[in-house]
């Protein structure tokens, strides 16, 4: 199993923060920490008397509009008996042409008036609309059916909605359903896709490992200091509620696995017998011995130790003990790796095979001819010349 770890945070899978669209002194508040609400409830009240006054003054404005409507009205029917009146008596060359044009301009100016009052009417309606809808965001309900996870007000607190709205409570609507935010490093982001396996621990559970699938690999990078890292969300299910928002989880999530493969130690596949190495490198005996064992353990040939893989690079290698005890090679091609083993793709290996991943050196035995790691103090090994197998 190959896995890619990630730290990450444990969060509901939908928050609403809940705020006020005016601006009031708190008066009560019907909600608290880890209170359960449905949608619709009340959870807070802002005084409402200053937004009451306004609607009353708005209600006034709104009577004194339609009064000027009334008063129009009548100017207008006035003005048309007027200009009704001028034109008989042109007709009857009774008065001058200038009485009727008089008369016009009177009644379309009275027209003009009443349509002005009626325009005042419905903007004294609209603020009447406008008062009465600020009276009514006086009272805070809950938009959704959930449990209150924050509340950041107290009952006389004073809130101002002038550029933002203030946030009162923070409702996590189902806590049941919870998902694990985590960054994934760029390199690591490539195998994994919408429904991996992910399991992951958290720190008050150290000993429960959680269960999920991840369900969203986001696009948008978040770069820290040069650091491209993606947003991985991994979905959980929290039916017992014993994750809670905010926990820490260290996440494991699963990108390839292999079953009823054979697996080979990584220290097997990284350790190189120095000595060998070093013969090779002089041109003396022991690297013809080792070409030749070499060369055996890939059907005879002499130049099986220097065989390159696909990519052009030298294909690593396991040791098996000889028959005599010596380091033999073995050529093998390596899959998947968890960290500590490899699958083993290729390669003249079996089950139960022995694989050398270290030598111990007999007392007195400086050790200068091991690779880095394998030494030890004489006193902290036994004195046995032979080589260490798994």
């Amino acid at each position: 199993t190959q896995a890619v770890t990630a730290t990450g945070t444990i969060n509901p899978v939908i928050t609403v923060q809940v705020g006020s669209q005016v601006s009031g002194i708190i008066k009560a508040l019907y909600a608290d920490f880890n209170s359960v609400v449905k949608a619709g409830q009340v959870v807070a009240q802002l005084d409402p008397a200053p937004f009451r006054t306004v609607v009353t003054q708005m209600e006034a404005s709104l009577q004194n509009a339609l009064g000027n409507v009334a008063r129009a009205r009548a100017d207008l029917s006035l003005q048309k008996l007027n200009f009704d009146r001028a034109k008989v008596l042109f007709q009857q060359q009774l008065n001058a042409q200038q009485d009727v044009d008089n008369a016009r301009a009177a009644f379309e100016t009275s027209q003009a008036n009443l349509q002005i009052a009626e325009a005042q009417v419905k903007q004294a309606q609209a603020q009447l609309d406008t008062a009465k809808v600020n009276l009514e965001y006086t009272t805070i309900h809950s938009p959704v059916h959930g449990i209150v996870i924050s509340r950041n007000v107290d009952v006389g607190q004073t809130v101002a909605a002038s550029f933002q709205a203030p946030i009162l409570f923070l409702i996590a609507k189902d806590l049941t359903k919870m998902q694990v935010d985590t960054n994934v490093s760029e390199s690591d982001i490539g195998g994994i896709t919408d429904g991996k396996a992910a399991t992951f621990a958290v720190d008050a559970y150290p000993k429960q490992v959680f269960k999920g699938a991840v369900i969203q690999v986001r696009n948008a990078p978040i770069t820290v200091q040069n650091v491209v890292t993606y947003d991985i969300v991994i979905g959980v299910d929290n039916t017992d509620l014993r994750l809670r928002p905010g926990m820490t989880a260290n996440a494991s999530i699963v990108i390839a696995r292999r079953d009823d493969v054979l697996k080979v130690p990584n220290q097997a596949v990284r350790f190189k017998p120095a000595l060998v190495k070093g013969a090779e490198k002089s041109g003396g005996p022991p690297g013809a011995s080792a070409g030749k064992q070499d060369g055996a353990g890939k059907g005879g040939s002499s130049e099986g130790g220097r065989r390159e893989g696909a990519e052009g690079k030298p294909r690593p290698k396991v040791w098996l003990r000889g028959p005599q005890g010596e380091p033999a090679p073995v050529e093998v091609k390596t899959g998947i790796t968890d960290g500590t083993f490899s699958e083993l793709v290729e390669g003249e290996l079996k089950e139960g095979d022995e694989v050398i991943i270290g030598i111990e050196m007999p007392k007195g035995s400086s050790g200068s001819s091991l690779p880095p790691g394998f030494g030890s103090q004489p006193s902290q090994r036994p004195s046995t010349g032979t080589p260490r197998g798994m």
